[in-house]
């Protein structure tokens, strides 16, 4: 078991074991929540300088650790601005990245191994203008030089450096917080009363309606995802999911709920006979691919972009697409927008 799966299992089961490991750990967590506050309050006071850009910003971040959907939503809403008329970008850390410069303009042939995984990704499944890197305001400035009109961060909720015109804040629809307590001993970077303020909460659905909604306040906005189209990593081959039904697989996923890509497999019929959880952001190697046999490899689209130089004719890249309702797709549209106008942006 890796540290990360460990981590997940006591801040997401509860289990007599797990609890204790938490309670064992909870001496660092009001470590952590004390800097978290005093960190965000110095902000609040201008103790500790914050700088505004030439060009709307909107953070889509969490208060817990991964998993929570923001890759899928970022790609969602870039392309909501695209049709509005709009050329935005979207920045984001580059974790994992190795580059000795920052920030890094990412394009769909960058390296991920220079630039890290959901740089690739991003730019990858959009037309968006894609910068990575740690200092967010220098990133942002990057995009703007480049032509961006409105910048997208994809995570960035606690980098209080950079000044926003609106948060969006996501959460798994299943596991919600966890065990509600600060890391190390639970999920959360921020507590619930960071919340308050926040204009769009979103409560992130993988494709079941049975579940019970976890997310931590009741008028959050439902989104849904889904597993989407196949595509091979060797060739131009564009697959239906569902032409894997009843088949045997082996699946592979570094990201940070790792169990919701077996289990979204799993309900769309496929025979997952290895399931190879790895770390998020893990780097992948030509090991990781090695199962005994032939079958096929389904892995997810961030997993895909880190195995295009050794991948084989086993695999396959999973796309993972939003489906928004209705009533939130209007909702989110109202409140970008008035902070978009807010900005002077359509003077």
């Amino acid at each position: 078991m890796s540290l990360d799966t460990a981590f997940q299992s006591i801040w997401y089961r509860s289990t007599p074991l797990q609890r204790i490991a938490s309670w064992l750990l909870w001496p660092l967590s009001l470590l952590f929540a004390f800097v978290a506050i005093v960190r965000r309050g110095l902000f609040k006071a201008g103790l500790l300088t914050s700088r505004r850009v030439a060009k709307p910003v909107i953070v889509v971040g969490n208060i817990t650790v991964g998993g929570t959907g923001k890759t899928p939503f970022v790609i969602w809403l870039a392309q909501y601005l695209r049709d509005r008329g709009l050329r935005p970008a979207i920045i984001t850390r580059g974790y994992g990245g190795t580059a000795s410069d920052w920030p890094q303009r990412v394009v769909a042939a960058s390296d991920p191994i220079l630039v890290g995984d959901e740089a690739v990704l991003l730019a990858v499944r959009t037309d968006a203008i894609v910068v990575a890197g740690p200092d967010r305001v220098a990133a942002a400035n990057c995009a703007i030089e480049a032509g961006a009109d409105v910048v997208i961060s994809d995570d960035g909720l606690q980098h209080y450096r950079l000044q926003r015109d609106i948060e969006i804040v996501l959460f798994d629809a299943e596991r919600g917080i966890g065990n509600g307590r600060y890391l190390p001993a639970g999920p959360l970077r921020e507590g619930l009363r960071r919340l308050r303020g926040v204009p769009l909460v979103v409560s992130h659905h993988r494709g079941s309606r049975s579940l019970q909604d976890r997310a931590p306040v009741a008028n959050a906005l439902r989104v849904d995802s889904a597993l989407g189209s196949v595509r091979s990593l060797t060739c131009a081959e564009e697959r239906p999911l569902s032409s894997f039904s009843g088949q045997a697989v082996h699946a592979l996923a570094g990201i940070g709920n790792p169990n919701a890509f077996f289990d979204a497999l799993r309900k769309a019929g496929l025979l997952v006979r290895q399931a190879k959880a790895l770390p998020d952001h893990a780097a992948i190697a030509p090991a990781d691919l090695a199962f005994d046999d032939a079958l096929p490899v389904l892995m997810t689209e961030k997993d895909a972009v880190k195995c295009r130089t050794f991948a084989d004719a086993r695999c396959w890249s999973v796309e993972l697409t939003i489906a928004m309702p209705v009533e939130a797709s209007r909702r989110i549209a109202q409140v970008v927008e008035a902070a978009i106008g807010q900005t002077g942006l359509n003077s």
